[in-house]
Order: structure tokens, then C-alpha cells, then sequence
């Protein structure tokens, strides 16, 4: 026999029937809880949460679903009567009509306790056929291989559907009903009410600023940028600290765990290795000198104090990534995992500018820091956590008389303004005060310095130069430097700060 004739040649008949498989459903099971849901509308509670008409395999019990959703939400009750007023009346169950089918579905309803679990065997073989649709598309990806889609991009793809799948029991992104973001909009307000300091947000431990901002909100990209020495990363490790000292955790009733306070947080450090942040971080709780640390110039009293304050660090949530140059598809792909394994309701990223993107080398660097701040916005909105962007400022700080930042500055660095929901500046007076010092302190011009020196002191400004959900203004700070740390003024009227 031929290749040709070998090829065309009819299957053993075991061999054929391998070869058509019908993708995993239980229509009995899909039958059973829609006519649970028609005889008690009861029943429909115990699976709204998690269920959703997608994740029905036949059609028509998808839109009787739907129908018997919207019936119930608006206050109504769902029978075979209401429903069937919604439903196309010449449609055909075999030999049924549709409204007599509605009939039998209630005639043989099963009782309302079982609903929950036909409910979870639905959700469960919607999952399997969407796991089952990814794969094939792995596979015929794979087997293509399209010029525009090296291995590495297909790796990530595949990882960000599943992700979803994992998260949502759905990877096709597609429209949400305005019931739906209305009934999420509620819940935010409920557990802004629950919440310590009755913030919509996650809260940075800092009550002066959260005042303004209201905490970090959730999918939110935050621009946090200044000059160099302004103290942006001190300000970033202090949040980011905060917010994982404060983690409660509450039991969620799949079994999972959420934040009620605080949360976990993944903290990129690019500049900085993880010894150096933590150093910071011990510095700033223990309030002893991170210079003194690291020279080891300290006591026996101050070491037994980094010693007890390691011991506590331990059992924070907070995780660093120390990979230099990181790529916003690999940040991306590290933060599902993350999420996957240990939780997350916070990300840090120090700093924009030492990120690379994807772009060919010969394309300028602003269109990849577009690239690499959209990236970050869109992984916001994914993983539906707040990200907290560090980014450095043009010079033309430095030239002018008034060294406050500007939106303008961050213009160079194309779509930051843009993409950002908030953008707040750190600016240390006290930095360009202490650089002006007059050589001689006979100078007449040294007392007015050392006035203005004792005004700026020990203070910082943190400037909300763009908020979309909330008021700009400005912000003042206590700043410590000797402990890298930023906290709320004693009394906000009075500026200085006493070390």
C-alpha cells in the first residue's frame, strides 16, 4: 500500500471513535439545578456568586439562566411562567415546545439542597472546557509558529489565560453587565465601611496621606517620581512595609484568603538589592542608623533590637525580586505567580526607567517607557491590585529657581502623565536648603539660611499633582533621614520636626 492510499485508508473502528471526544458536560446536572431554581428561586443563591450563564454548556439552559437571573435580582419571582415570556416561543426541545419544557424541568426538580453542588459541577466542567480550548490553542500555535509570537510570548500568553481562568472561571475578558459593576461598586463601599479608617482603599500607614487619597485603590497605576536624594525609594519601602506589618487576613467562604487590613505585597527591586532594602526596612523600625548598620558600628542593646526586629519581619508578607533590567512580559508573568501562590494586594516597581521593554533597539526610549507604563496600568487592571510605579525626573528641575516638580517634568518619559491615575511627587526642601549653606558663618546671609534651615528641617512634601478619583494638593511629612523614614507630623501647622 502507497503513502496515499495508507493515508486515506478507513480507521480500525476503536481508532475512529478515540478520535471525536465531546468536550466535557453534564446536561442532567444543568437540568436539575435550573429546575431547583424555578420550583424555590432560593436555590438560585446558592450558586449566583460563583455561577454564571457562560459556564452552562446548552444554549437554551444559558439564556433560561440569564432570564431567570435578571427575573430574580429585580425582586421578581422566576417560575416557568415568568420565564417563559423572554424565551423565543416556536424554539424546540426535541418534541417539546420551550414553555413545556420549563414544565418538566420544574415537575422534576430536585430539592433546593442540592443546588449548590450541581451548581459546582457545572462550574467545574466549564473550567475543564476552557482549559481544554487553551491547550489546543497552545498546541496549534505551537505548530504554526507565527513569525510575531516567539516561544518566550506564547509562554506568557498562555500563562496570563490561565491565570484569568484561575482567578475569574473565564479567560475571554468580553462585557460586563452594568448590574454586575454596580453590585461591585456596593461591595467596595461595604467594605471601605468595615475597613480600619473606613478607607475604599489599602491603607500606606501614612493618615495624612490616605486622608487625600483615600489609600491605595485597587487596578490604580501611582506614579511615585522626584529627583534623586528626594527620598522616593525610602518613601516606597516605608508603604510598602506598612502594608505588610498590617496584613489580617479573613477566611473567604471558596477557603482562599483575602485582606481585610493591609495585605501582601511584591516589591521590584531594581536599583537596590533585597540585603540593602531590608537593611532599610530594619533601620527604619528599629531607628537605628542604616549606615551604623552596615559599618557595623552599633551597641549590644542596638543589636539585640535588630535581632527582635528581624525575628518579627519574618512573618511579614512582603516579597522582593532583586532581577536588574526586568522586562515588563517576565514582571508580568512573575507577578501571576505570585498571586497564584502566596497572594497579592500590592505591587512596587523601583524604578520605571531601569525597566526594559520588548521594542527593538532601534525604536527610541520613549516609546518603550510607553510600552512599559501601559503594560503596568493593564496589569493593574489584571491581577486588580494597585501598583505603585517609582519614575525619575527630567533636570529641568534642576535649572529652575522654584525646585517644586511639575507634571511637564515627567514629559519626556512619554505616557507616564497619562497612563498614571495618581501621580505624587516627593520633594525635600531641606536637600536644596542644606546645599545652599554659606561658606562663612559670619556671612550675614548665614542666620537668614539658618532660619530657613530650621523652617525646612526634618520635613518633606509629598505632592498630589494628579488624582483621578480625589483632590490634588500637597501633603506634609515628618521625614527622619538618618532612618530613611517618613511619617505623619505631630501637628501638621507646625513644620519642623524635632529628631
Amino acid at each position: 500500500m502507497n503513502d496515499a492510499a495508507r493515508k486515506l485508508a478507513p480507521l480500525p473502528k476503536d481508532q475512529a471513535d478515540q478520535h471525536y471526544r465531546e468536550a466535557p458536560n453534564n446536561l442532567e446536572a444543568e437540568q436539575a439545578l435550573l429546575g431547583a431554581i424555578l420550583v424555590n428561586n432560593d436555590a438560585f443563591y446558592r450558586v449566583s456568586d460563583f455561577l454564571k450563564p457562560v459556564h452552562l454548556h446548552e444554549p437554551l439552559h444559558r439564556k433560561i439562566f440569564e432570564v431567570a437571573s435578571e427575573i430574580i435580582r429585580m425582586g421578581k419571582t422566576a417560575n416557568p411562567v415568568t420565564v417563559k415570556t423572554f424565551l423565543k416561543a416556536d424554539d424546540k426541545v426535541g418534541d417539546l415546545t420551550v414553555a413545556q419544557y420549563l414544565a418538566r424541568l420544574a415537575a422534576e426538580a430536585v430539592s433546593i439542597i442540592n443546588a449548590e453542588d450541581y451548581g459546582r459541577a457545572i462550574y467545574d466542567l466549564a473550567l475543564r472546557r476552557s482549559l481544554i480550548t487553551i491547550g489546543e490553542d497552545m498546541v496549534n500555535i505551537a505548530y504554526d509558529a507565527p513569525l510575531d509570537m516567539p516561544p518566550q510570548s506564547q509562554i506568557e500568553d498562555a500563562e496570563r489565560r490561565l491565570f484569568e481562568l484561575a482567578e475569574t472561571g473565564r479567560y475571554d475578558g468580553g462585557f460586563q453587565s452594568f448590574n454586575d459593576a454596580v453590585a461591585l461598586a456596593i461591595d467596595m463601599a461595604g467594605q471601605a465601611f468595615e475597613r480600619d479608617g473606613h478607607l475604599s482603599g489599602i491603607s500606606t500607614g501614612i493618615h495624612s496621606l490616605d486622608g487625600k487619597m483615600g489609600g491605595l485603590q485597587r487596578s490604580d497605576l501611582i506614579i511615585l517620581a522626584g529627583r534623586p536624594g528626594m527620598g522616593k525609594t525610602s518613601l516606597a519601602t516605608n508603604i510598602a512595609y506598612n502594608i505588610a506589618a498590617a496584613y489580617e487576613p479573613e477566611v473567604q467562604p471558596d477557603g482562599s484568603f483575602k485582606a481585610k487590613n493591609g495585605g501582601v505585597v511584591g516589591f521590584y527591586s531594581l536599583e537596590m538589592s533585597s540585603e540593602q532594602l531590608a537593611t532599610r526596612i530594619i533601620s527604619e523600625q528599629t531607628e537605628v542608623s542604616s549606615s551604623k548598620i552596615r559599618r557595623g558600628d552599633i551597641s549590644e542593646a542596638d543589636f539585640e533590637k535588630l535581632v527582635a526586629c528581624s525575628q518579627m519581619m519574618q512573618k511579614v508578607p512582603l516579597y522582593i525580586d532583586q532581577t536588574g533590567g526586568i522586562s515588563i512580559a517576565q514582571l508580568a508573568a512573575r507577578a501571576r505567580r505570585l498571586k497564584r501562590q502566596r497572594g497579592l494586594d500590592v505591587l512596587v516597581v523601583d524604578y520605571v526607567q531601569l525597566m526594559s521593554g520588548s521594542k527593538k533597539s532601534g525604536e527610541n526610549r520613549v516609546q518603550e517607557i510607553t510600552e512599559i507604563t501601559t503594560g503596568l496600568k493593564a496589569l493593574g487592571k489584571e491581577l486588580n491590585v494597585p501598583i505603585i510605579a517609582l519614575s525619575q525626573l527630567s533636570r529641568a528641575v534642576e535649572s529652575r529657581e522654584d525646585k517644586r516638580p511639575q507634571l511637564s517634568d515627567l514629559r519626556e518619559s512619554g505616557s507616564i502623565e497619562q497612563d498614571a491615575d495618581v501621580v505624587l511627587f516627593v520633594f525635600r526642601e531641606e536637600y536644596y536648603v542644606k546645599n545652599m549653606e554659606p561658606r562663612d558663618e559670619f556671612d550675614p546671609k548665614y542666620e537668614e539660611w539658618k532660619m530657613k534651615m530650621e523652617q525646612v528641617k526634618g520635613t518633606a512634601d509629598v505632592i498630589i499633582a494628579k488624582q483621578r478619583h480625589g483632590p490634588t494638593g500637597t501633603v506634609k511629612l515628618a521625614f527622619q533621614s538618618e532612618f530613611t523614614r517618613f511619617t505623619d507630623l505631630a501637628d501638621p501647622s507646625f513644620t519642623q520636626y524635632e529628631h
